[in-house]
């Protein structure tokens, strides 16, 4: 029991680990299924919990009989022959055997190192800079564990199913896990640029920033967003875009709302004439569905996707109905005539809700406002708990799961 134990839980967090690595590559293949680098960095996240739990049971179950042993609890078992069953393969599993110790030391070494480094990527308590500084050192302790768990899975699984899975998973991890080390990620989907303008709404928190880029840049549609690094020793932060793209002018607006260490000091670091990379763009908050009417709820800086789809449908008017609804604390005069003229532009019809003088949005008030709301889809862009209250609540009174898209839009 305490082999298998120790077989399995081995398998199931190398396993974890290794498409939490693919997934960390960003591919571009793999956001259409999964909807969006949103839904796959969700994924990613849980899998590096999930590698957590399993490790730290295999660790246990490794280390659990010499604790015994120490204790008195039991006696140490002579270690001589391979276990019963195990087939010999020859130079290749006596080559393993003799590295059996090598794997056992580093592998441990390397496990505490990892769970370290996912806690701290767990813990939003460590500022982002320091949580993406650390985060590539995982693909090295995850080179160290599959080189562990090469060693020290049983050696005639190799050959059956679970081996077969195991291995491929390890293969393609490892590759990640170097793309990663050397910089590789992304690479091919980032352009430079630089800063032209920047506009701050001082009473709101929020900061415009308008960047001219240079060619390479393939385009995007309303509602993607993209990797911004405006400082090489900051590095990159995601900003949904808040333009639609013309190939002619070649221009990016992204828009910034003071919520933490450092999106509440970028209006004074940047300025016109600084340089900028842009990486992507990612996403599939896209306004895709084969719906006549739709509603859009954003909340807060959760009304960046949807200004960009409005400048889209002013280039190029749509033949849906939509309603936008922008939920909002502080709204200055002049940030709602930019939004009025985008609406009015796309023929879109905007609904402001500011908090102090309007009542809270529910699924009850989108009910009383939209009495056709079943044949709509929704579209959230905003807190996540606030967009998970108005989805359980709309689903609970009958709409189609499918016909709720919510942008996650959380890196950790």
């Amino acid at each position: 029991m305490r082999n298998l134990l120790v077989q399995y839980s081995g398998v199931l967090s190398i396993g974890a680990m290794s498409v939490a690595m693919i997934l960390a590559t960003r591919a571009k293949w793999l956001e259409s299924w999964l909807d969006g680098l949103d839904k796959s960095y969700r994924l990613h996240k849980w899998l590096g919990i999930a590698a957590l739990v399993t490790s730290v049971l295999h660790w246990v179950a490794a280390n659990g009989p010499k604790w015994m042993v120490g204790l008195g609890l039991m006696e140490r078992r002579s270690r001589g022959k391979p276990p019963a069953g195990e087939v010999d393969l020859g130079a290749i599993q006596t080559f393993f055997n003799s590295q059996r110790e090598l794997a056992e030391t580093i592998g441990e070494w390397a496990f505490y190192a990892a769970v370290v480094l996912i806690a701290i990527a767990l813990i939003k308590r460590f500022p982002y800079k320091f949580f993406v500084t650390t985060h590539t050192l995982i693909a090295i302790a995850y080179l160290v564990l599959v080189f562990h768990g090469m060693v020290l899975m049983r050696f005639d699984a190799w050959l059956q199913p679970v081996g077969m899975v195991t291995l491929l998973l390890m293969i393609g991890g490892v590759v990640s896990a170097v793309l990663a080390l050397t910089r590789q990620i992304g690479r091919s989907r980032r352009v430079s640029g630089t800063i032209e303008a920047v506009r701050t709404f001082p009473a709101m928190g929020v900061t415009e920033i308008h960047i001219q880029l240079d060619d390479g840049w393939k385009g995007h549609d309303g509602g993607q967003f993209a990797f911004v690094s405006f400082d090489r020793r900051e590095g990159k932060h995601p900003f949904t875009l808040a333009s639609a793209w013309d190939p002619a002018t070649r221009k990016l607006m992204i828009i910034s709302k003071g919520l933490g260490d450092y999106t509440d000091i970028l209006p004074k670091r940047i300025k016109a004439g600084d340089a900028v990379t842009v990486e992507g763009p990612y996403g599939r908050f896209t306004f895709e569905d084969g719906k006549r009417r739709q509603v859009w709820i954003g909340g807060g800086i959760g009304i960046t996707p949807f200004i960009a789809r409005m400048k889209e449908l002013a280039m190029t008017p749509g033949t849906k109905s939509i309603d936008l609804i922008h939920c909002v604390k502080e709204l200055e005069p002049e940030a709602l005539e930019l939004l009025e003229a985008d609406a009015n532009a796309a023929n879109v019809n905007l609904h402001v809700l500011v908090d102090e003088k309007d009542r809270r949005l529910s699924g009850d008030r989108l009910r009383e406002m939209f009495p056709s709301w079943k044949s709509a889809s929704f579209w959230f862009c905003g807190p996540a708990a606030f967009g998970q209250s108005v989805r359980a609540d709309l689903i609970a009174h009958g709409l189609a799961t499918r016909d709720f898209h919510q942008e996650l839009f959380n890196m950790r």
